[in-house]
């Protein structure tokens, strides 16, 4: 991995920005555009051709049946059976803290103030196919939803050749989804976002994709609601010399491997362990069933930065906004103050990241590319839209009439004010 020493805080932030710059490919902006037009208007028949095209799979029933969901979950072994469990029982216990139950406000005589917390009616699923077909996902997208309320849960996944994984559809029905259709790509979008005549139309969509996915996302966002615009995964960790090299390295590279654009960065204090992590990812890449792809991430996006104090490792770190960060530090908990920008956090060193992709129970559908300076993991609170209240009494409206129709004509809005006089018998408009 690339080492950078002897410089200042500036020049740093100069550098990690080169490997955390997001950019667009114009061609495949109008690729989508293209394919969000299509089925818009062609619907079912544009979903049917993009799918033998894209996918090689001719597909005359779009819908996959819940007794393939139920045999699914029937036939995994008990090992995968039991980890699914698990990671459900966790995750459901962690987003039940995240229920919303809305508020009443009546501190001011004549007056009651509130806010009603509404689940949303449906959510479109996006899932991956081919090697980014993670039942993992399923779990962590779907149970909030879940718990927040959600009436329907529909999931697109791509069509196979030798049909959708079994694992795929097990974590399906383990979560609860309520339909699945096998259909993918910006067209699976498309279909969420404007419905066919085989797939509906939902509230929100939310899930990772690849990039004609991400930009599909992109564009039908005001048709639809979106979680966010997912980008590669992304770790960074913040280490010092009590680390161990060989530790730091297998982390590193666990988000390596999911693909050649991931982003990898250790910020540490030491040389002498940076030194010792850059030749520990070398020799465990060698063995690694993903080296081809772990590889061009570490060589292309992978970096170390040596900094003078623990102060600006943070500064530096919070510069970048890590969807994953690991505080491998003595005394973790003692720096949670400092992280600023960062869509999970993961303390000390026996919480290595692949924790929180599986069981430790917060959600693994995190701000990548930076928007972790203003975004937030997944949660119950996607699932939900908040509507305020309010009922006032003709007394409370009277002590209140001379400052909205102050404010209203301050800003030439006659009819506000009058709406409001009319309450009292003024009639002279």
């Amino acid at each position: 991995m690339k080492i950078y020493e002897n410089k200042n805080l500036n020049e740093m932030k100069k550098i990690v920005s080169t490997y955390t710059k997001q950019t667009s490919d114009p061609e495949i902006e109008r690729a989508v555009d293209d394919i969000l037009k299509d089925v818009r208007v062609s619907q079912d028949d544009a979903l049917r051709k993009y799918s033998e095209k894209f996918d090689g799979v001719k597909i005359n029933d779009f819908r996959v049946p819940k007794e393939a969901l139920n045999k699914a979950y029937d036939s995994i072994d008990d090992k995968l059976k039991n980890a699914m469990e698990l990671a459900k029982k966790n995750i459901v216990s962690f987003h039940k803290l995240e229920i919303e139950k809305g508020f009443i406000d009546l501190g001011t005589k004549g007056i009651m103030r509130g806010q009603k917390v509404t689940p949303l009616e449906s959510v479109g699923l996006y899932v991956p196919g081919g090697r980014a077909a993670y039942p993992s996902t399923i779990l962590m997208s779907a149970l909030p939803a879940k718990i927040a309320g959600v009436k329907k849960v529909v999931m697109v996944t791509p069509p196979q050749k030798d049909g959708i994984s079994t694992a795929v559809l097990a974590a399906a029905k383990l979560a609860g989804v309520d339909e699945v259709y096998q259909i993918g790509g910006a067209q699976a979008i498309a279909a969420l976002a404007f419905g066919t005549q085989s797939i509906p139309k939902v509230d929100k969509i939310i899930g990772p994709g690849n990039i004609f996915v991400a930009v599909a996302k992109k564009k039908v966002f005001g048709t639809v609601a979106i979680d966010m615009v997912a980008g590669p995964s992304e770790i960074g960790i913040l280490a010092d010399d009590s680390a161990n090299a060989r530790q730091i390295a297998a982390d590193l590279l666990s988000q390596a491997e999911h693909d050649p654009r991931a982003r990898a960065m250790l910020i540490t204090d030491s040389k002498k362990l940076a030194e010792g992590v850059s030749k520990e990812v070398e020799i465990q890449l060698r063995t690694l069933p993903k080296e081809k792809i772990a590889r061009q991430s570490i060589e292309d996006r992978g970096f170390i930065a040596v900094m003078d104090d623990k102060e600006e490792m943070f500064d530096l770190m919070n510069e970048v906004a890590p969807e994953h960060l690991e505080v491998n530090l003595e005394n973790p908990t003692q720096y949670l103050p400092l992280i600023k920008n960062a869509g999970s956090v993961f303390l000390g060193k026996y919480a290595s990241e692949p924790l929180g992709d599986y069981v430790a129970g917060p959600n693994h559908v995190l701000p990548t590319g930076g928007t972790a300076r203003f975004s937030s993991p997944l949660g119950v609170y996607d699932f939900v839209k908040r509507t305020s209240f309010v009922q006032f009494s003709k007394d409370a409206l009277a002590a209140d009439v001379e400052a909205i129709t102050t404010l209203a004509r301050e800003e030439g809005l006659e009819a506000h004010a009058r709406a409001v006089e009319s309450r009292f018998g003024k009639e002279d408009f």
